[in-house]
């Protein structure tokens, strides 16, 4: 269990101009650098290759114990994959192969709520506000002593890559976000848009509902309305049922409801946060930029992302070096309906 004042060393880590160690662990080695030059063109793979991981564990992290899948040589600079919602660490099957046969050293976090990953006290409020799921990665890199790596992801994942970007650009040695820049920002997100944008967002608004929760703390009901989403967002997605039930599978955590509903309330601010994360969210609601070097994707068919393009409406929040790509019939699940396209993403951000 991490008590008051070790969770106080971890934020003050976190919030500080340079994070050091944990109380009791010593500096961590720099991960080793991809050698520069041109990137390589993966090669490429037919989306559901691949089916499992060959390696899954658990560590111990900040308030959670996290299971993670990885991938590659130990030794290897490390690609850290984060998921979203409805989704779990299966989105980047296909993508983890791709990047640990070019020497990455691939981590793929179950996020709270998710999978194997518990928190470590039932005292420990079932928090989802953007600060504490990035300070989660965080601990993560913390515990496996990784000072920096390369961080990719989408939706939940995009924002909370971002996040460490933004705020902690020491342990984010490049950035691979779906959806270009996903921070929320409170007051904005108060602002209705436009009718369409809102019609998409329909299952936020259940969740604002006792209707919705119930539905989310009830099996069946939430495996069907997951199932809904994963229709409706990736309409030209030609994936099996079974693909959808070994990331179903993760819905099943204890406290999936509660991180689900917590975190859509929460950004309606029909749901308050923890005094903890104060002094990070004010950070977040300033809409920093991110000075990290940065590739941004868009898929075509993601209703989320509207109108997909050349990434011009969050284009001034990156400063550092930049690319942005636009994927052509791909919807929401970007990593596991384009896993090359997404590996090869991750490879030349490491490169740029």
């Amino acid at each position: 269990m991490m008590d008051r004042r070790t969770f106080g060393k971890v934020v003050g880590l976190a919030t500080g101009a340079t994070v050091a160690s944990l109380a009791g662990l010593q500096a961590f080695p720099a991960a080793s650098a991809a050698a520069r030059g041109a990137a390589p063109a993966l090669p490429a793979v037919t989306p559901g290759t691949h089916t499992s991981f060959a390696s899954l564990k658990q560590v111990k992290a900040g308030l959670l114990d996290i299971g993670y899948a990885e991938a590659g040589p130990a030794g290897g600079p490390v690609v850290i994959c984060l998921h979203g919602w409805p989704y779990d660490i299966h989105s980047f099957v296909d993508v983890a192969p791709l990047l640990a046969a070019q020497g990455y050293r691939v981590i793929v976090p179950y996020l709270r709520g998710h999978g194997t990953t518990r928190f470590l006290s039932a005292k420990t409020f079932r928090n989802a506000q953007q600060s504490a799921i990035a300070l989660d990665i965080i601990a993560l890199m913390n515990a496996l002593r990784i000072d920096q790596a390369v961080l990719a992801g989408f939706d939940w994942g995009s924002r909370t890559a971002d996040i460490i970007a933004a705020l902690w650009p020491e342990r984010c040695k490049a950035l691979v976000s779906v959806s270009g820049y996903l921070i929320t920002n409170l007051e904005a997100n108060l602002a209705p848009l436009a009718p369409k944008a809102e019609y998409a967002w329909w299952y936020q608004y259940y969740f604002a509902t006792e209707r919705g929760r119930q539905a989310m703390r009830d099996k069946g009901k939430r495996h069907d309305l997951s199932r809904l989403v994963w229709d409706t967002v990736s309409p030209t997605w030609d994936f099996d049922d079974a693909t959808f039930e070994r990331t179903a599978a993760a819905f099943d955590n204890p406290d999936y409801a509660a991180i689900v509903i917590h975190n859509y309330r929460w950004r309606l601010s029909l749901a308050e946060g923890e005094r903890r994360y104060d002094a990070v969210e004010r950070r977040l609601q300033a809409r920093p930029r991110i000075n990290v070097p940065t590739i941004t994707l868009d898929a075509e068919l993601d209703p989320f992302t509207a109108p997909p393009g050349d990434g011009s409406a969050y284009r001034d929040m990156f400063t550092g070096a930049y690319d942005h790509r636009t994927l052509k019939g791909i919807g929401h699940n970007l990593p596991q309906e384009a896993p090359t396209a997404f590996a090869q993403a991750v490879v030349d951000a490491d490169r740029l």
